[in-house]
Protein backbone atom coordinates (compact mmCIF):
# COMPACT_ATOMS: atom_id res chain seq x y z
CA UNK A 1 0.00 0.00 0.00
CA UNK A 2 1.27 3.57 -0.86
CA UNK A 3 2.22 5.77 2.05
CA UNK A 4 -0.67 8.01 1.40
CA UNK A 5 -2.78 5.28 1.01
CA UNK A 6 -2.09 4.11 4.88
CA UNK A 7 -2.93 7.41 5.83
CA UNK A 8 -6.22 7.71 4.18
CA UNK A 9 -7.48 4.42 4.98
CA UNK A 10 -10.89 4.28 5.82
CA UNK A 11 -11.16 1.72 8.61
CA UNK A 12 -8.33 3.08 10.74
CA UNK A 13 -10.36 6.99 10.17
CA UNK A 14 -13.31 5.44 12.04
CA UNK A 15 -11.42 3.79 14.55
CA UNK A 16 -9.76 7.23 15.23
CA UNK A 17 -13.36 8.68 14.73
CA UNK A 18 -14.32 6.07 17.83
CA UNK A 19 -11.58 7.05 20.17
CA UNK A 20 -12.27 11.31 19.45
CA UNK A 21 -15.98 10.68 20.55
CA UNK A 22 -15.13 8.63 23.38
CA UNK A 23 -12.71 11.50 24.85
CA UNK A 24 -15.10 14.18 23.61
CA UNK A 25 -16.89 16.15 26.55
CA UNK A 26 -20.34 15.64 27.25
CA UNK A 27 -21.40 19.33 27.34
CA UNK A 28 -19.48 22.54 25.67
CA UNK A 29 -17.36 23.35 22.53
CA UNK A 30 -13.86 22.28 22.21
CA UNK A 31 -12.22 24.85 19.58
CA UNK A 32 -9.28 23.74 18.11
CA UNK A 33 -7.65 26.17 15.57
CA UNK A 34 -5.12 24.91 12.70
CA UNK A 35 -3.06 27.60 10.67
CA UNK A 36 -2.13 25.95 7.53
CA UNK A 37 -4.01 26.12 4.02
CA UNK A 38 -3.58 22.75 3.37
CA UNK A 39 -4.64 21.33 6.24
CA UNK A 40 -7.88 23.47 5.73
CA UNK A 41 -7.76 21.54 1.91
CA UNK A 42 -7.60 18.30 3.50
CA UNK A 43 -10.06 18.80 6.48
CA UNK A 44 -12.81 19.97 4.00
CA UNK A 45 -11.96 17.64 0.58
CA UNK A 46 -12.07 14.76 2.84
CA UNK A 47 -14.84 15.89 4.97
CA UNK A 48 -12.98 15.52 8.35
CA UNK A 49 -15.71 17.74 9.93
CA UNK A 50 -18.11 15.17 9.26
CA UNK A 51 -16.14 12.82 11.16
CA UNK A 52 -16.25 14.37 14.03
CA UNK A 53 -18.82 15.09 17.28
CA UNK A 54 -20.59 18.58 16.89
CA UNK A 55 -19.25 19.96 19.80
CA UNK A 56 -15.95 19.16 18.48
CA UNK A 57 -15.30 22.89 15.92
CA UNK A 58 -12.22 22.89 13.76
CA UNK A 59 -11.04 26.31 12.67
CA UNK A 60 -8.94 27.27 9.82
CA UNK A 61 -6.53 30.13 11.79
CA UNK A 62 -3.96 32.50 9.69
CA UNK A 63 -2.58 29.68 7.66
CA UNK A 64 -2.12 31.37 3.89
CA UNK A 65 0.58 33.60 3.41
CA UNK A 66 -1.66 35.27 0.30
CA UNK A 67 -4.46 35.65 2.44
CA UNK A 68 -2.96 37.85 5.20
CA UNK A 69 -0.45 39.96 2.28
CA UNK A 70 -1.89 43.58 3.32
CA UNK A 71 -3.40 45.83 0.74
CA UNK A 72 0.19 48.38 1.31
CA UNK A 73 2.41 46.04 -0.48
CA UNK A 74 0.31 44.81 -3.15
CA UNK A 75 0.42 48.47 -4.13
CA UNK A 76 3.83 48.45 -3.48
CA UNK A 77 4.79 46.06 -6.25
CA UNK A 78 2.53 48.02 -8.62
CA UNK A 79 4.01 51.41 -8.06
CA UNK A 80 6.82 49.75 -9.14
CA UNK A 81 5.52 48.07 -11.76
CA UNK A 82 4.30 51.40 -13.60
CA UNK A 83 7.86 52.81 -12.79
CA UNK A 84 8.73 50.15 -15.84
CA UNK A 85 10.31 47.60 -13.38
CA UNK A 86 9.56 44.13 -14.30
CA UNK A 87 7.74 42.48 -11.41
CA UNK A 88 7.88 38.63 -10.94
CA UNK A 89 6.31 36.79 -8.18
CA UNK A 90 4.39 33.45 -7.78
CA UNK A 91 1.00 32.95 -9.72
CA UNK A 92 -1.82 33.11 -6.84
CA UNK A 93 0.22 36.94 -5.14
CA UNK A 94 -0.39 37.80 -9.91
CA UNK A 95 -4.95 37.77 -8.09
CA UNK A 96 -4.23 39.67 -5.01
CA UNK A 97 -6.07 42.64 -4.33
CA UNK A 98 -4.15 45.29 -3.38
CA UNK A 99 -6.23 49.14 -2.55
CA UNK A 100 -7.32 49.43 -6.68
CA UNK A 101 -7.09 46.29 -8.17
CA UNK A 102 -3.94 43.46 -8.55
CA UNK A 103 -1.07 42.58 -10.20
CA UNK A 104 -3.06 41.06 -13.21
CA UNK A 105 -4.73 44.23 -13.70
CA UNK A 106 -1.33 46.26 -13.93
CA UNK A 107 -0.54 43.29 -16.09
CA UNK A 108 -3.50 44.02 -18.23
CA UNK A 109 -2.84 47.55 -18.45
CA UNK A 110 0.63 46.62 -19.90
CA UNK A 111 2.55 46.51 -17.00
CA UNK A 112 5.56 43.60 -17.09
CA UNK A 113 4.46 41.20 -14.72
CA UNK A 114 5.73 37.75 -14.89
CA UNK A 115 4.82 34.29 -12.92
CA UNK A 116 8.02 32.88 -11.81
CA UNK A 117 7.85 29.36 -9.83
CA UNK A 118 11.11 29.75 -7.26
CA UNK A 119 13.02 32.40 -7.12
CA UNK A 120 15.95 31.20 -8.89
CA UNK A 121 13.78 31.63 -11.75
CA UNK A 122 13.63 35.54 -10.86
CA UNK A 123 17.35 35.15 -10.95
CA UNK A 124 17.57 33.64 -14.61
CA UNK A 125 15.39 36.54 -16.16
CA UNK A 126 17.02 39.37 -14.27
CA UNK A 127 20.64 37.76 -15.63
CA UNK A 128 19.14 37.16 -19.22
CA UNK A 129 18.11 40.71 -19.59
CA UNK A 130 20.31 43.05 -17.52
CA UNK A 131 19.31 46.14 -19.34
CA UNK A 132 15.98 45.94 -17.42
CA UNK A 133 15.73 46.23 -13.48
CA UNK A 134 14.04 42.92 -11.66
CA UNK A 135 11.75 42.65 -8.46
CA UNK A 136 10.98 39.39 -7.20
CA UNK A 137 8.18 39.69 -5.08
CA UNK A 138 8.90 37.36 -1.91
CA UNK A 139 5.70 36.17 -0.05
CA UNK A 140 5.34 33.58 2.25
CA UNK A 141 6.57 32.50 5.68
CA UNK A 142 9.15 30.26 6.98
CA UNK A 143 9.30 27.92 4.62
CA UNK A 144 9.95 29.81 1.51
CA UNK A 145 12.18 32.40 2.95
CA UNK A 146 15.35 30.40 2.84
CA UNK A 147 15.14 30.17 -0.44
CA UNK A 148 14.88 34.07 -0.67
CA UNK A 149 17.66 34.43 1.28
CA UNK A 150 20.34 31.82 -0.30
CA UNK A 151 19.32 34.12 -3.99
CA UNK A 152 20.01 37.30 -1.81
CA UNK A 153 23.43 36.05 0.08
CA UNK A 154 24.63 35.37 -3.62
CA UNK A 155 23.88 38.32 -5.33
CA UNK A 156 23.40 36.72 -8.47
CA UNK A 157 21.81 39.77 -10.41
CA UNK A 158 22.59 43.01 -9.04
CA UNK A 159 19.48 44.10 -11.61
CA UNK A 160 17.16 42.17 -9.36
CA UNK A 161 15.86 43.33 -6.04
CA UNK A 162 13.35 42.02 -3.19
CA UNK A 163 10.49 42.93 -1.97
CA UNK A 164 10.18 41.20 1.17
CA UNK A 165 6.76 39.99 2.59
CA UNK A 166 7.90 37.02 4.55
CA UNK A 167 5.88 36.23 7.90
CA UNK A 168 6.48 34.18 11.03
CA UNK A 169 3.34 32.24 11.83
CA UNK A 170 4.29 31.87 16.05
CA UNK A 171 3.71 35.30 16.66
CA UNK A 172 0.00 35.11 14.94
CA UNK A 173 -0.59 32.04 16.54
CA UNK A 174 0.00 33.78 19.90
CA UNK A 175 -2.41 36.74 18.65
CA UNK A 176 -4.99 34.29 18.21
CA UNK A 177 -4.67 32.36 21.40
CA UNK A 178 -4.78 36.11 23.44
CA UNK A 179 -8.23 36.76 21.82
CA UNK A 180 -10.25 36.11 24.64
CA UNK A 181 -13.50 35.74 22.69
CA UNK A 182 -11.98 33.11 20.18
CA UNK A 183 -12.25 31.04 23.63
CA UNK A 184 -9.45 28.40 22.19
CA UNK A 185 -9.10 25.11 22.85
CA UNK A 186 -6.08 24.27 21.50
CA UNK A 187 -4.10 23.90 18.24
CA UNK A 188 -3.35 22.60 15.38
CA UNK A 189 0.70 23.57 14.22
CA UNK A 190 1.31 23.91 10.43
CA UNK A 191 3.27 21.11 8.75
CA UNK A 192 5.36 22.81 6.18
CA UNK A 193 6.39 25.84 8.80
CA UNK A 194 7.76 23.19 11.01
CA UNK A 195 10.40 21.31 8.89
CA UNK A 196 11.70 24.50 8.95
CA UNK A 197 11.14 26.11 12.22
CA UNK A 198 11.27 22.81 14.27
CA UNK A 199 8.84 22.25 17.81
CA UNK A 200 10.85 24.79 20.23
CA UNK A 201 8.77 28.07 18.78
CA UNK A 202 5.44 26.32 19.91
CA UNK A 203 6.58 25.91 23.50
CA UNK A 204 4.95 29.20 24.09
CA UNK A 205 1.50 27.52 24.15
CA UNK A 206 1.07 24.58 26.06
CA UNK A 207 3.50 26.87 28.94
CA UNK A 208 1.76 30.36 29.03
CA UNK A 209 -1.46 29.57 27.23
CA UNK A 210 -1.91 26.08 28.83
CA UNK A 211 -2.93 24.97 25.03
CA UNK A 212 -2.38 21.82 23.72
CA UNK A 213 -0.28 21.79 20.57
CA UNK A 214 0.36 19.24 18.07
CA UNK A 215 2.50 19.42 14.83
CA UNK A 216 0.02 17.69 12.34
CA UNK A 217 0.99 16.14 8.75
CA UNK A 218 -1.35 16.92 5.63
CA UNK A 219 -3.35 13.38 5.30
CA UNK A 220 -6.66 13.00 6.68
CA UNK A 221 -5.88 10.65 9.53
CA UNK A 222 -3.18 13.09 10.38
CA UNK A 223 -5.57 15.67 11.04
CA UNK A 224 -7.26 13.02 12.90
CA UNK A 225 -4.86 11.87 14.85
CA UNK A 226 -4.14 15.67 15.96
CA UNK A 227 -7.68 16.18 17.25
CA UNK A 228 -7.26 12.84 19.13
CA UNK A 229 -4.23 14.01 20.75
CA UNK A 230 -5.25 17.49 21.74
CA UNK A 231 -8.43 15.92 23.31
CA UNK A 232 -6.31 13.32 24.71
CA UNK A 233 -4.72 16.15 26.71
CA UNK A 234 -7.37 18.08 27.31
CA UNK A 235 -9.04 15.17 29.59
CA UNK A 236 -5.84 14.58 31.00
CA UNK A 237 -5.69 18.14 31.99
CA UNK A 238 -2.04 17.88 30.80
CA UNK A 239 -1.47 21.13 27.82
CA UNK A 240 1.67 19.93 26.09
CA UNK A 241 3.54 20.09 22.69
CA UNK A 242 3.35 17.23 21.22
CA UNK A 243 4.78 15.97 16.77
CA UNK A 244 2.33 13.72 15.31
CA UNK A 245 4.19 14.40 12.01
CA UNK A 246 7.43 12.97 13.46
CA UNK A 247 7.68 11.63 9.70
CA UNK A 248 8.30 14.87 8.31
CA UNK A 249 9.49 17.23 11.20
CA UNK A 250 12.17 16.89 13.92
CA UNK A 251 12.20 19.28 17.32
CA UNK A 252 15.17 21.47 16.18
CA UNK A 253 13.76 21.76 12.36
CA UNK A 254 15.84 22.38 9.48
CA UNK A 255 18.89 24.01 11.40
CA UNK A 256 21.01 25.08 7.95
CA UNK A 257 17.81 26.78 6.84
CA UNK A 258 17.43 28.55 10.09
CA UNK A 259 20.92 30.21 9.64
CA UNK A 260 20.04 31.64 6.72
CA UNK A 261 17.28 33.44 7.79
CA UNK A 262 19.27 35.21 10.63
CA UNK A 263 21.94 35.44 8.80
CA UNK A 264 19.59 37.75 5.62
CA UNK A 265 16.99 39.05 7.60
CA UNK A 266 15.97 40.71 11.05
CA UNK A 267 12.69 39.90 12.66
CA UNK A 268 10.11 43.47 12.82
CA UNK A 269 6.95 44.60 13.26
CA UNK A 270 4.71 44.21 10.69
CA UNK A 271 1.19 44.39 9.38
CA UNK A 272 -1.14 41.27 8.11
CA UNK A 273 -4.31 41.84 6.29
CA UNK A 274 -7.09 40.80 8.68
CA UNK A 275 -4.68 41.15 11.74
CA UNK A 276 -3.31 44.23 12.27
CA UNK A 277 0.38 44.53 13.19
CA UNK A 278 1.89 41.73 14.84
CA UNK A 279 4.90 42.42 16.88
CA UNK A 280 8.06 40.53 15.84
CA UNK A 281 6.32 38.94 12.84
CA UNK A 282 7.86 40.05 9.50
CA UNK A 283 10.99 39.55 8.02
CA UNK A 284 13.18 42.62 6.82
CA UNK A 285 16.83 42.21 5.22
CA UNK A 286 19.49 42.99 7.29
CA UNK A 287 21.45 45.89 6.59
CA UNK A 288 24.52 44.54 4.30
CA UNK A 289 21.93 43.37 1.74
CA UNK A 290 19.77 47.06 1.92
CA UNK A 291 21.14 46.91 -1.44
CA UNK A 292 18.96 44.17 -2.76
CA UNK A 293 15.61 45.93 -0.85
CA UNK A 294 13.24 46.98 -4.01
CA UNK A 295 11.41 49.69 -1.34
CA UNK A 296 14.86 51.41 -0.87
CA UNK A 297 16.24 50.73 -4.31
CA UNK A 298 13.32 52.57 -5.87
CA UNK A 299 12.74 54.74 -3.66
CA UNK A 300 8.72 53.57 -3.22
CA UNK A 301 6.32 54.91 -0.51
CA UNK A 302 4.38 52.58 1.17
CA UNK A 303 0.90 53.68 2.60
CA UNK A 304 -1.83 52.29 4.60
CA UNK A 305 -3.50 50.15 1.54
CA UNK A 306 -7.67 49.16 2.04
CA UNK A 307 -7.05 45.77 3.22
CA UNK A 308 -11.31 44.55 3.19
CA UNK A 309 -13.95 45.87 -0.06
CA UNK A 310 -17.21 46.61 0.99
CA UNK A 311 -18.66 43.56 2.20
CA UNK A 312 -16.04 41.68 2.71
CA UNK A 313 -15.32 39.92 5.75
CA UNK A 314 -11.99 37.83 5.07
CA UNK A 315 -10.72 39.56 8.22
CA UNK A 316 -12.99 36.93 10.26
CA UNK A 317 -12.83 34.41 8.10
CA UNK A 318 -9.00 34.50 8.72
CA UNK A 319 -9.15 34.37 12.34
CA UNK A 320 -12.16 31.71 12.17
CA UNK A 321 -14.72 33.80 14.19
CA UNK A 322 -16.71 33.14 10.76
CA UNK A 323 -17.05 30.15 8.14
CA UNK A 324 -16.77 31.20 4.49
CA UNK A 325 -20.41 30.95 4.03
CA UNK A 326 -21.54 33.53 6.37
CA UNK A 327 -20.07 36.48 4.57
CA UNK A 328 -22.41 38.11 2.22
CA UNK A 329 -20.08 38.27 -1.14
CA UNK A 330 -19.38 34.33 -0.60
CA UNK A 331 -20.21 32.55 -3.84
CA UNK A 332 -22.34 35.80 -4.63
CA UNK A 333 -20.24 38.77 -5.68
CA UNK A 334 -17.13 37.17 -4.79
CA UNK A 335 -16.04 33.39 -6.61
CA UNK A 336 -12.65 32.03 -7.38
CA UNK A 337 -13.05 33.67 -10.94
CA UNK A 338 -13.38 37.16 -9.62
CA UNK A 339 -12.20 37.43 -5.63
CA UNK A 340 -13.02 40.05 -3.80
CA UNK A 341 -10.96 38.92 -0.84
CA UNK A 342 -7.98 37.70 -0.45
CA UNK A 343 -9.25 34.62 0.96
CA UNK A 344 -10.62 33.75 -2.27
CA UNK A 345 -7.14 34.02 -4.22
CA UNK A 346 -5.02 30.96 -3.08
CA UNK A 347 -5.83 27.43 -3.33
CA UNK A 348 -4.88 27.52 0.34
CA UNK A 349 -7.00 30.12 1.23
CA UNK A 350 -10.23 29.24 3.26
CA UNK A 351 -12.48 30.83 0.70
CA UNK A 352 -11.25 29.25 -2.30
CA UNK A 353 -10.66 25.75 -0.01
CA UNK A 354 -14.36 25.90 0.79
CA UNK A 355 -15.12 27.61 -2.62
CA UNK A 356 -13.97 24.22 -4.66
CA UNK A 357 -14.60 21.46 -2.06
CA UNK A 358 -18.77 22.37 -1.25
CA UNK A 359 -19.51 19.63 -3.04
CA UNK A 360 -17.09 16.80 -2.64
CA UNK A 361 -18.54 13.54 -0.69
CA UNK A 362 -17.09 12.69 2.48
CA UNK A 363 -16.57 9.43 1.96
CA UNK A 364 -13.52 10.14 -0.71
Amino acid sequence: MADSQIYRDPEMARRVSDKIKALTPKTGIVKICHVCGTHEWTISHFGIRSLLPKNIEVIAGPGCPVCILPASEVDAAMQMAKKGLVITCFGDVLRVPGSHGSLLDAKAGGADVRVVYSTSDAVTMAQVEPQKEFVFFAVGFETTAPSTAIEVQRKAAENLSFLISHRIVPPAMELLAKMDDLELNGFIAPGHVSTIIGLAPYSVFPEKYHLPTVVAGFEPLDLLFAVYMILKQISEGKPKLENEYSRGVQWEGNVKAQRLISETFDVVDGKWRGLGVIPKSTLALKQPYAGYDAIRKHNIQIQDGIDSQPGCRCHLVVVGKIKPDACPLFLRKCTPQNPVGACMVSMEGTCRVWAKTANVPNTK
